[in-house]
């Protein structure tokens, strides 16, 4: 049965493991650039998700859009009415870290956030939340097999992207140890403990808020190669 945000009417058109970037573009790039025999299943709001395979194992891979709000929409009806057991978030980021260069992928370990999202769904007081602990095992060995350096840190989930007060990200950093910046991963650890399924996040740095190099909006979408390919070989 379709959902509000999700147009699929079997359940069974999904993978049990999600890949969720927040472009839906770049869903549309892991699924053409990497996996085989695929089929476009969902395109409501523009939000794609495609089937195929990758490597003889059934992987979906669907835009969550940007924002705490918007895969906390998503990952619930994919955990709840579409039995997916796994997502993982393959996304960008901003570096809080100056030793931490453009393109350099991390491991999120856990999320602290200053959102209420946890509170207002689940009434879950805490501010930092945990991924999937196998999942993280699972993207640090695919790291290691194609000898790709990464990073495991806390990360940052923000709900705001324009700031204009204080040094938020130094304060931040220096707090709670956050090497970077994202704005999607606090909401979906909590659908994921909730529902008893299982998720994770591994970003790409996309820009720094210490340097000021930034990427373009084509290389977000195109160029995070070695992310993608973490995430496809830790989903087999």
């Amino acid at each position: 049965m379709a959902t509000p945000h999700i147009e699929v009417n079997d359940k069974n058109l999904f993978g049990k493991t999600v890949l969720m970037p927040g472009d839906p573009l770049r869903a549309k790039f892991v699924a053409e650039t990497y996996l085989t025999d695929i089929k476009l299943i969902n395109q409501v709001r523009n939000m794609f998700a495609y089937t195929g395979n990758y490597q003889g194992k059934k992987i979906t891979v669907m835009g969550s859009g940007m924002g705490m709000p918007s895969i906390g929409i998503y990952s619930y009806e994919l955990y709840k009415f579409y039995d997916v057991e796994n997502i993982i978030r393959i996304g960008s980021c901003g570096a809080y870290d100056p030793n931490l260069k453009l393109y350099d992928v991390i491991i999120a370990r856990d999320a602290y956030s200053e959102s209420s999202f946890a509170k207002v769904a689940y009434n879950y007081p805490e501010n930092i939340l945990p991924a999937s602990e196998h999942l993280v095992q699972a993207l640090n060995a695919s790291a290691k097999k194609l000898a790709i350096p990464v990073t495991n840190a806390t990360i940052h989930s923000s709900d705001v992207f324009y700031r204009h007060q204080g040094d938020v990200f130094r304060d931040v950093r220096d707090k709670h140890g956050c090497v970077a910046v994202e704005m999607e991963s606090f909401a979906l650890f909590a659908n994921a403990r909730f529902l008893g399924k299982h998720a994770a996040c591994i970003l790409t740095v996309s820009d720094s808020l210490v340097t000021k190099e930034e990427t373009t909006a084509e290389e977000r979408q195109t160029s995070f190669h070695k992310m993608m390919e973490i995430a496809l070989d830790s989903a087999k």
